[in-house]
This record gives C-alpha cells, structure tokens and sequence, in this order.
C-alpha cells in the first residue's frame, strides 16, 4: 500500500513541477540568471519532498504552487518596469573596453581577474588586445566584442548580397509523414513519395528525416 502511495503522490508531483514549469516560462530551462537558479532549485526539491510525503502531500503541493505563483508574479512586474529588473536579475556591466579594465565594474559582479582570463580564452581571445569590449552578463557569461580588424567578413563588407535565407520544414520524422507540414507547403502525400522515389526510397518509413526549402526541394 506505502508502494502505491508513493507512486501516486510521486506522479503528482511530477505533473504539477511540469505543469508549474510551463506556467513559470521557459527561462527555468534556459539561460539561468542567479535568481531563476535558485528558484528552480528550490521549486524542484519541494517536489522530491511531495513525490515521498504520504500523509499530507497537499503541504508541499501547496508551496510549490504559491512559490510558482510569486515568481511568476514577480516576472511580471519586471517585465513591466524595467527598473525593478535591475535589482531583481542584475544588469549588465562592461569590464573591459579599449584596452581598459574596469576594476571598479568586476568588483561589483564579483567577477575576479583570473575567471576573467578563463572566460576570455574559452571563447579563443588569448590576446587582450584582440578585444574592444568585454560585457559581462547577468547570467554570469562573458560577452566579447572583437577589435574591428579581427571581427569576421561579412557579406555586406564583401560587396556580396546573398538570397534570403529560409527555414527548412520538416516532411518525414522517424519514417512518420507529417502532415500538417505537407499542407502548409501546399502538397501533399503523393508528391512527398514521388520526392522520396527520385532518391531510391520506395516509402517513407525507410526515411529517418526529410526536409524541404522554400522551394520545395527535399
């Protein structure tokens, strides 16, 4: 019976820590600032607390979704003063420009000389003075702007104009038609399979992936 009850009270906990994390965003499982950090832990382990609570698992159930509910509360307002984002996620701060390091900014982020180094070399700056702005972010990652004269050639400096660049649509997934992707193109099943017979597949289940541009070349 205890079995049963755990499995239960461990199945609601997982639906409402995956029902409670959609309603939170996807910043939970994105880039992290210290503040989602913290909270995703903490949301996460009054939901292990939940999953083995066979008396009362309604006390962690609630405090998940009150805890849900104030940082869901608390994105709003800073989504609406821009102000309060400031103190709640941190800002930006340069720490090194023009050959300049700010020791007053990597102070304030807690961010020391010898991390700084690190951050640089694991993004391929092993010269300092390969860089004309470093910006360290909230989320504790280093931001670089390269010196004009090793930042990559664009197109646009090359005198090229290139074609619009599309996304591709996914046809046949794991040997399944998609068909709702097959409409919005405009075609349907038959073309798909004539498409797949010029490339030597008699069906679709033979195909583990197949795309198409804009102009419909698969």
């Amino acid at each position: 019976m205890d079995l049963l009850q755990v499995a239960v009270t461990a199945v609601g906990a997982f639906a409402a820590l995956f029902l409670l994390s959609k309603l939170m965003g996807h910043r939970q499982i994105s880039e992290l600032s210290v503040f989602d950090y913290v909270n995703g832990i903490t949301i996460g382990s009054i939901a292990a607390e939940m999953a083995t609570e066979l008396e009362k698992p309604l006390r962690p159930l609630a405090a998940m979704v009150v805890w849900a509910l104030l940082v869901w509360l608390l994105e709003a307002l800073t989504s609406k003063c821009p102000r309060l984002r400031k103190y709640i996620s941190g800002s930006p701060s340069i720490v090194f420009d023009n050959g300049k390091l700010y020791r007053r900014n990597m102070k304030k982020a807690r961010l020391d000389l010898s991390e700084f180094l690190i951050q640089c070399r694991q993004q391929g700056f092993f010269d300092l003075g390969a860089i004309q702005t470093a910006v360290y972010e909230p989320d504790g990652r280093l931001t670089i702007l390269p010196v004009a004269a090793r930042r990559p050639a664009t197109p646009e400096d090359m005198g090229i104009a290139p074609e619009k660049e599309q996304i591709f649509t996914e046809l046949v997934m794991d040997g399944r038609v998609l068909g709702e992707n097959l409409h919005r193109m405009g075609v349907d099943e038959t073309w798909l399979l004539r498409q797949l017979r010029q490339q030597g597949y008699h069906s679709a289940r033979e195909v583990f992936l197949a795309v198409a541009d804009a102009n419909k070349q698969v």
